[in-house]
């Protein structure tokens, strides 16, 4: 157990002869202030509750993309964006077809009018194609890995994903101020910023 004591700057834990001392800056006095009276708990427990958080979500706080999560946070709790679980995601893709294994035209055009509405939105978000690659590997389309300057290996779950994301990026960074090039393999792609 931590028993924790408090000043209006200092935290001080001990737990079974260790001792803690934080300072705490004008801003993280505040957050802690905000989730104090947010949940309703103490100091003491709201800081352990901190630090269990912290610890659980520590590589996607300290990762090197540009992912904000408050803004993704913003986008699921007002229905932006949905969380989808992966069978689903599959299980729409495979009945967008038409019985040639061909995506339907509609499926395409309301792919193309999605991706060109993110168009609008990727131009001022993003400044680069690893920007946007690193937010799709977020949201869970696929998996990028920085081949050089410009260029990436793009793999994706399956070969409905792959043809679905990568119709999606083509046309999505159709109005940014580079252009992307697509080389697509068996099984995954590369993607050049030029």
């Amino acid at each position: 157990m931590i028993s924790a004591y408090f000043t209006r700057d200092h935290i001080q834990c001990r737990m079974a002869g260790d001792r803690l001392t934080i300072s705490l800056d004008e801003q993280s006095r505040d957050a802690l202030d905000e989730l104090v009276e947010l949940t309703g708990e103490g100091q003491s427990e709201t800081v352990r509750r901190a630090i269990i958080f912290y610890a659980a979500n520590f590589q996607v706080a300290n990762s090197n993309t540009n992912v904000d999560l408050e803004q993704y946070y913003q986008m699921l709790s007002g229905g932006e964006h949905v969380l989808l679980d992966i069978d689903f995601l599959h299980g729409l893709l495979d009945n967008v077809e038409l019985e040639s294994g061909e995506p339907s035209p509609e499926f395409k055009e309301v792919i193309d009018q999605v991706a060109g509405f993110h168009a609008d939105e990727y131009r001022t978000r993003f400044a680069s194609l690893g920007d946007i690659l690193d937010w799709l590997s977020f949201c869970g389309f696929l998996t990028a890995r920085k081949a050089d300057d410009n260029t990436y290996h793009v793999v994706f779950p399956t070969e409905k994903v792959k043809w679905f994301m990568t119709r999606f990026i083509q046309r999505s960074t159709e109005k940014l101020d580079f252009e992307v090039e697509v080389s697509e393999g068996v099984s995954k792609v590369l993607i050049t910023e030029v």
